[in-house]
């Protein structure tokens, strides 16, 4: 039997927690925190959903792709800015507890676990259904033999976790770079079968850069999918906890943001579609797939489906990973069950990992059963709940820095560029995806059960404020 231990109630030194990692061993590396800061800005966004944006918006689905990962770096900068000040393993949670108030860490905390847990759910069928390319075998079986193989490496060590990462980012980032590389051959020497109408006009050509059917309307619809390619590029500061040396490690990751953002996402896409022509993409097949296609390279099917099975597999080891931190993080508050707080002797979060990852295995059975559109919306509300932590950092960085500037609190040795107007864009910016979001009709519903999910919170913290009125869990940090 594993064994583990329970952590006392937070006795209130701050000081002392970050520290100490709250209990968790740091074992995460600067190559591994590295490869969870790149592995969380690639994923099957970029693999499979391209294809949709670039049928719906030609070329300009890359202004949208630059423009969004623009406000990334501000959200990444000001959470780096609330890491330096202080480094915790529940940190959006942990932030919007202290800058905003006890209910804002509640939500804050739970709404993020949901976000990994409906995440991790769609990965893991996702991946189970890439299996069905090289062998027929039943979807439900391949779904549990990558939860119980990701379960248990999780339990296992945080090393583990960041070896797996390590790989997957490193599988990703090759099939990339190893693209990027063949179209700039065909655009400068014109080998393979698109040699010949290979062209960078490609971009403006046909029917101008705002292509789609309602010029730049058309580009802003596609936000909402773009935003939801970038989700998960936040995890790196899940890892604060238990990273060897956060304050050297943390910020070089978060300061790699600009140019993975132009390599992988801008870069990528300028060269399939200067290779490609927009007009022969289609929704629902990969831009990748059809490049390789067009090049006359009949196995780029098979590489991009092992490339997207390795994406959803990383995803899902977020989801594990970050899943027990949260919840740990919540009952360490008094805001979740106390048996959360327990650790095995390597420093993992037991219970709180095995609760998510049944709930994983059952959304698994649930897509199983009743497949088609209400899973589709379970998704978009994944990326409404995703930007909320996106929402809490930007707000927690501006009350920081305001506390800061006065003198109240220190200093933070890694300050965000543009300080607070920086965040208060990033802030407007996501208030313009919501819009997009609440003019499409596939995605509104998930904005429908955003106030749902908060009104089940708010009674759940009422109940638990009711039955603890003195606990120190419902009284905000000064």
């Amino acid at each position: 039997m594993t064994s583990v231990r329970v952590d006392k109630q937070h006795d209130g030194n701050e000081a002392a927690d970050s520290a100490s990692g709250e209990g968790y061993h740091r074992a995460l590396g600067a190559r591994q925190i590295q490869m969870i800061a790149i592995g969380g800005a690639i994923g099957t966004g970029l693999f499979l959903g391209a294809g949709k944006g670039i049928s719906k918006a030609g070329p300009s689905l890359i202004l949208a792709y630059a423009l969004a990962g623009l406000v990334i770096f501000f959200i990444m900068r000001a959470l780096g800015e609330l890491l330096m000040y202080r480094p915790v393993s529940g940190s959006f949670s942990e932030y919007a507890r202290e800058f905003i108030g006890p209910f804002a860490g509640f939500v804050t905390g739970w709404t993020y676990w949901l976000f990994w847990v409906v995440t991790g759910i769609t990965e893991v069928t996702a991946a189970a259904t890439y299996m069905t390319y090289w062998w027929d075998i039943p979807q439900w079986i391949s779904a549990l033999v990558f939860t119980v193989i990701l379960y248990g490496a999780n339990l296992i060590s945080v090393k583990l976790f960041g070896e797996l990462e390590f790989w997957f980012s490193m599988v990703k980032v090759t099939a990339i770079v190893g693209m990027i590389l063949i179209c700039a051959g065909i655009l400068t020497i014109g080998f393979s079968d698109a040699g010949d109408t290979a062209s960078i006009t490609h971009l403006w050509d046909l029917g101008g850069f705002f292509a789609g059917e309602n010029g730049i309307g058309s580009t802003l619809m596609t936000l909402q999918m773009v935003m939801f390619a970038f989700l998960a590029v936040e995890l790196v500061g899940v890892t604060a906890g238990e990273s060897k040396d956060p304050e050297t490690v943390l910020p070089k990751a978060i300061n790699t943001v600009p140019w993975r953002i132009a390599v992988f996402y801008v870069g990528a896409l300028i060269m399939i579609l200067s290779v490609v022509p927009w007009t022969e993409f289609q929704p629902g097949v990969s831009p990748f797939v059809a490049a390789f296609e067009k090049m006359g390279l009949g196995i780029g099917a098979a590489i991009v489906n092992f490339v997207v099975l390795t994406a959803a597999l990383s995803s899902c080891n977020s989801g594990m990973y970050s899943t027990g931190r949260m919840l740990r993080d919540l009952a360490l508050n008094g805001q979740g069950p106390k048996l959360f707080t327990r650790l095995t002797q390597s420093g993992t979060p037991l219970v709180g990992t095995t609760f998510s990852a049944g709930l994983m295995m059952v959304g698994v059975w649930i897509n199983y059963q009743w497949p088609g559109e209400a899973f589709n919306y379970v998704v978009s509300f994944a990326t409404i709940s995703g930007m909320w932590a996106w929402i809490m950092i930007l707000v927690c960085q501006i009350r920081y820095r305001l506390k800061a500037d006065r003198g109240e609190l220190p200093q933070s040795s890694f300050k965000a560029p543009g300080g607070i107007w920086a965040s208060i864009f990033a802030l407007a910016f996501i208030g313009l995806v919501v819009v997009t979001m609440g003019m499409d009709a596939g995605n509104r519903v998930a904005l429908y059960g955003a106030p749902v999910w908060g009104l089940l919170l708010a009674v759940s913290y009422l109940v638990l404020k009711a039955r603890n009125p003195e606990g120190a869990a419902f009284a905000k940090r000064s």
